[in-house]
């Protein structure tokens, strides 16, 4: 469960903008792995409404995806009735630091914008970041794939035009992510061997609805991007304000265009792949 996030109530609207980003990549990782891609049993760690599940399903032999909260798995549920009918997959209620699961469980490991929702404490060395690795590799069979889906600090900063509308809680988003060098040392000393880095560039985390300039106007779309609960009331209140008299001065898809303009270079997202030593 998101240590700031209320999935509960985002659960009803998670779908409506935000899709599987970078899965091709991940389908790729995945099939470098010892066991033919069509056999692996894969965890989808965090799986919130079961989008990167759904997506991978057909590549692999089964998937178990876990969460902690018991309303985004319900929603991927309904989504994947039949292939949970048919035991393709199957789901948790759990947290992915305390996996009940036996060790070497697994020929892959995903984990989809999760980390930043961890209840850790970057003054101390992300301490949790690195019991969840540890707990991963454990269930991660020797040469099993790892795939982590993340943002690196430079793409937080200049790859969502509307962070500078709300730069409060977007510095607070970004003091949640482990720097991407930081990440990879946690990899090292939890049994993993780093094999890559991907930026998927042409689709944005929202989809088409990223480009909506009025979109922040709406709560069913700011539900897509978790920053949007880090605003105070007073923050919320100016940013739309801001976006109102754009709209109004006929200034705010120029607004949009020019606070986009990294994010075709960067990528909004970064995968990081990695196998079980």
């Amino acid at each position: 469960m998101s240590s700031y996030e209320d999935y509960t109530r985002v659960s009803r609207n998670y779908d409506k903008t935000r899709g599987p980003v970078g899965i091709e990549v991940i389908i790729g990782c995945m099939a470098q792995a010892r066991t033919p891609l069509e056999e692996m049993v894969v965890l989808d760690a965090g799986c919130g409404t079961g989008n990167y599940s759904r997506a991978l399903l057909e590549h692999v032999g089964k998937i178990i995806a876990v969460d902690l909260n018991e309303d985004m798995i319900g929603v991927a549920k309904g989504k994947l009735a039949r292939a949970h009918d048919n035991g393709q997959i199957s789901f948790h209620v759990s947290r992915i630091g305390e996996l009940p699961f036996e060790d070497a469980s697994f020929d892959g490991v995903m984990v989809n914008q999760v980390l930043h929702h961890l209840p850790d404490e970057p003054a101390k060395g992300f301490p949790v970041h690195r019991r969840v690795f540890r707990e991963l590799a454990r269930v991660l069979k020797p040469g099993g794939i790892l795939t982590v889906n993340t943002c690196s600090r430079k793409q937080l900063e200049h790859g969502y035009w509307y962070y500078n509308l709300i730069p409060q809680a977007a510095k607070t988003l970004r003091n949640r992510f482990v720097p991407i060098e930081l990440l990879l040392e946690i990899f090292e000393e939890s049994g993993f061997v780093y094999r890559g880095r991907f930026a998927p560039l042409d689709v944005p985390m929202q989809g088409p609805s990223y480009f909506d300039p009025q979109g922040p106007l709406r709560k069913e779309w700011r539900d897509g991007d978790s920053t949007w609960s880090l605003t105070t009331a007073d923050e919320l209140e100016q940013a739309l304000q801001r976006i109102r008299e754009l709209d109004e001065g006929g200034e705010l898809e120029e607004y949009v265009v020019r606070n986009d303009a990294w994010r075709e270079d960067l990528g909004q997202a970064s995968i990081l792949y990695a196998s079980r030593r």
